[in-house]
């Protein structure tokens, strides 16, 4: 079915992605200098390819410390907004299309479920807007009275949205709403025609009750790569097991069974309370190009995702970024990172 709103895959040829860059007030304090170096990395891959809109307390200090790469800096924009944090993927608007024209709708973002201040992350949207950072075409939706975030959601760009019940049905989301409530909503704002819930798996550490983007993503319309689990003494063996057997009965938009492509589950990372961290392979984000994989210093394992990452993207570099610091605040590349289609920035 054809419909006049279209939620934009994120293969879908991009203008922009947005880094929401960390500081001293953020919980990256203590670690201001490892996570720095790791946006940097991120962000040149970036820049390489697109523009880069980086949300700052302080755009000279992210010039100086991209000096280094001056040579990319028509690319980039810096735009100094208050931020509680740097989770972009979840506070950042969404991009579709109504009827061909370009929207962002700004949802709510309550710290996933009221775990977190984020009374100015959930503002940076507005803020962007304020200062015409998009293009003067795109209309922003004020969407506060529904709470999402951009790591619930997997679109295939045909009317398909996969999404993990965990996350979605949250009480501290949109209790107000019923399963089919919800379901209904999303399918009216991004025009679909079905959604996919996975009921399991998970990912201990996780503050975001199984986002999706830790766990399943789309590589196109019929692929979707996956966190597979083979250690049985592992405590997600079962529920990723489940993941597993439930994906093997989705069908894609045409009926077909879905090409699906394991990625290996990420070595044991533990904080220094001996509390396991939400390390994933499934957390890479689609550039114009090229798609980034954190890696996690495990030559072994990293590079086999790399490779399995590859079989999927055959018409992109696939591309390792150290993402060891990002872990330590429990989340990793695609979580700080949210791109915007082209014609938006």
């Amino acid at each position: 079915m054809t419909h006049p709103i279209l939620l934009p895959p994120e293969w879908y040829p991009q203008s922009a992605i947005q880094l929401t860059w960390p500081h001293l007030s953020t919980d990256w304090e203590y670690m201001i200098e490892d996570v720095t170096a790791c946006y940097i990395r991120i962000a040149v891959e970036i820049l390489k390819r697109q523009k880069l809109v980086v949300v700052c307390h302080d755009d000279d200090l992210v010039r100086y410390q991209l000096q280094d790469y001056k040579h990319l800096f028509d690319n980039l924009i810096c735009v100094q907004l208050p931020t509680n944090d740097t989770w972009a993927r979840d506070h950042s608007g969404i991009s579709v299309f109504k009827n061909g024209e370009k929207h962002i709708y700004d949802f709510t973002f309550n710290g996933w479920g009221l775990k977190f201040a984020s009374d100015l992350d959930n503002q940076i949207t507005r803020g962007l807007h304020a200062q015409k950072i998009f293009c003067d075409d795109v209309e922003l939706d004020n969407r506060k009275d529904f709470v999402l975030e951009g790591g619930a959601l997997e679109s295939d760009g045909k009317g398909t949205l996969l999404t993990t019940s965990e996350c979605l049905l949250s009480p501290n989301r949109n209790s107000y709403l019923s399963k089919d409530g919800i379901e209904d909503y999303l399918k009216e704002v991004f025009g679909l025609d079905r959604v996919l819930w996975l009921d399991h798996g998970y990912l201990a550490g996780d503050d975001t009750d199984s986002h999706i983007d830790t766990l399943a993503r789309y590589c196109d319309e019929h692929t979707i790569v996956y966190v597979k689990c083979d250690d049985k003494e592992d405590e997600h063996y079962d529920a990723l097991n489940k993941m597993e057997a439930q994906l093997e009965t989705f069908t894609d938009y045409r009926g077909k069974p879905y090409d699906l492509i394991p990625l290996p589950m990420a070595k044991a990372v533990y904080d220094e309370d001996n509390t396991r961290l939400p390390a994933t392979y499934a957390n890479f984000l689609i550039l114009n190009g090229a798609v980034l994989v954190p890696f996690y210093n495990d030559k072994e394992r990293d590079e086999e995702a790399r490779l399995q990452l590859q079989k999927a993207f055959l018409d992109r570099e696939v591309i390792g970024v150290d993402c060891s610091p990002l872990i330590r605040q429990h989340g990793s590349l695609h979580c700080i990172t949210m791109q915007y289609p082209e014609g938006f920035v």
